[in-house]
């Protein structure tokens, strides 16, 4: 294969808004596992911790930190990346990527414990398959919800999918 169709195969994937979107879901999903790995090993020693008035544990700390790194990092590949075309204000986006992201974060987790509890699946194999389940639905939030582009929009922007 020649460079020149690798590189024209390169960047026909890359004008996809899904293959674009997996890839900042993915960098955001990075930078969550990271973080949580580098929090709860090298900066929470203790077993609990006190935040105003409620006790914590270090993996209960650890993970609130490094979801709002992924959130962050994912939202702003989405924004500029994925979704550049919307006219909403940034905060606006920001406000809703966030309350769609701990939506899907409290989904995930029923989904999670119903894939473990009911079907007893091996819960290795249960959580991608509950994060998978939701990823299509949380492209459509994002992009009509989030982000406030229409169908019409994407119909009239020139985009081919």
């Amino acid at each position: 294969m020649s460079d020149r169709v690798v590189v024209a195969t390169g960047h026909k994937l890359l004008d996809n808004e899904i293959i674009r979107f997996v890839l900042s879901a993915g960098m955001g999903f990075l930078v969550d596992i990271s973080a949580y790995y580098v929090l709860y090993h090298n900066v929470f020693q203790d077993d609990f911790y006190s935040i105003n008035g409620y006790m914590l544990k270090r993996d209960t700390l650890s993970l609130a930190i490094s979801f709002f790194f992924g959130v962050l990092v994912n939202f702003l590949i989405t924004k500029y990346l994925v979704f550049s075309k919307s006219k909403s204000s940034s905060l606006k986006q920001f406000l809703r990527f966030i309350g769609v992201a701990i939506v899907g974060f409290y989904a995930n987790w029923g989904i999670l414990k119903l894939m473990i509890h009911y079907f007893n699946m091996y819960p290795p194999v249960a959580r991608p398959l509950a994060a998978l389940s939701l990823f299509f639905a949380s492209f459509f939030v994002h992009k009509f919800f989030s982000f406030s582009l229409s169908l019409r929009h994407h119909a009239t922007s020139g985009d081919r999918e």
